[in-house]
């Protein structure tokens, strides 16, 4: 099918939408300028001191035990990058399909970068599968989790090593470590985000039964929670719709075309593209 026909049918499931589920993976913030660590070539190309160890290498707790300065280079790097990046404006235009809905929409996201939260969405309505950066935990996993406002970190982008000594929260005791879950991570702290899927599932529960259209962007196949979340929405409500956004894998493979509407586009250029027609229905 003509790309700017699977468009128009996209902007159309919008429009009959009740409510909207966005779901987002790394891909979503490739526009605001951030990396989606595609491979090791891509997660290379944005930090060249790290070659010879992959994202999966660097994502994961033993390195705040052998090596926190790296860890917190790694980390620390990332969430001053996240606290600097403006989103891209494709953010205010699922805001703006939000709002115009009579009944609330949701956010599932992967991305632990906040850029949800900092264009506006209500932070009630985003759930955050694999944790957020901006918010810190004890290394040992005890204690409550806080968020990290106001704490400023000086990193070595070159070496990607933390400069000076290891971050101290004030609300924490002993040494710290950000909220994100990991690979191999025995000792990340669910609370957080437990209360965001409990929030989730109800709203999921309170609409089973009404037209949703999920708008999915930047998800891919090599970790495949969000993917996985909109399908399996699709299969329990014969009414939902899916938009699946992804430049390289955009593939719905399991479902026809009157439910899953494919697009082979970045996130901001498909989004403005719907816009348009949008505008026009």
């Amino acid at each position: 099918m003509d790309i700017s026909e699977v468009i128009k049918q996209a902007a159309q499931a919008i429009k009959d939408a009740d409510v909207l589920l966005i779901t987002a993976g790394a891909g979503m913030g490739v526009d605001s300028g951030l990396p989606d660590f595609r491979g090791d070539q891509g997660f290379w190309k944005a930090y060249p001191a790290l070659q010879g160890y992959s994202f999966i290498d660097m994502a994961n707790p033993e390195w705040f035990e052998s090596d926190p300065h790296r860890a917190w280079g790694f980390y620390g790097h990332r969430l001053n990058l996240y606290r600097e990046t403006v989103p891209h404006q494709g953010f205010q235009l699922l805001l703006q399909w939000t709002l115009e809905k009579a009944k609330s929409s949701f956010v599932y996201t992967s991305n632990v970068d906040g850029q949800f939260q900092k264009s506006g969405f209500d932070p009630d309505c985003i759930c955050e599968c694999h944790g957020s950066i901006h918010h810190w935990q004890e290394l040992n996993g005890r204690g409550e989790i806080h968020i990290a406002d106001g704490i400023e970190l000086d990193i070595d982008e070159k070496a990607v090593r933390l400069s000076g000594d290891l971050p101290r929260h004030p609300l924490l005791r002993g040494e710290v470590r950000p909220n994100i879950l990991m690979f191999g991570d025995f000792y990340w702290q669910s609370e957080r985000t437990d209360q965001q899927y409990d929030r989730f599932d109800a709203w999921i529960e309170q609409h089973q039964n009404t037209k949703v259209t999920i708008i999915e962007m930047g998800a891919g196949t090599a970790i495949p929670s969000v993917r996985n979340q909109g399908e399996r929405l699709l299969r329990q409500n014969p009414a939902a719709r899916l938009i699946r956004i992804n430049p390289r894998e955009s593939q719905c493979r399991h479902h026809d075309q009157t439910q899953c509407f494919s697009i082979p586009l970045g996130a901001l250029e498909a989004l403005s593209q719907i816009q348009a027609s949008y505008e026009s229905l």
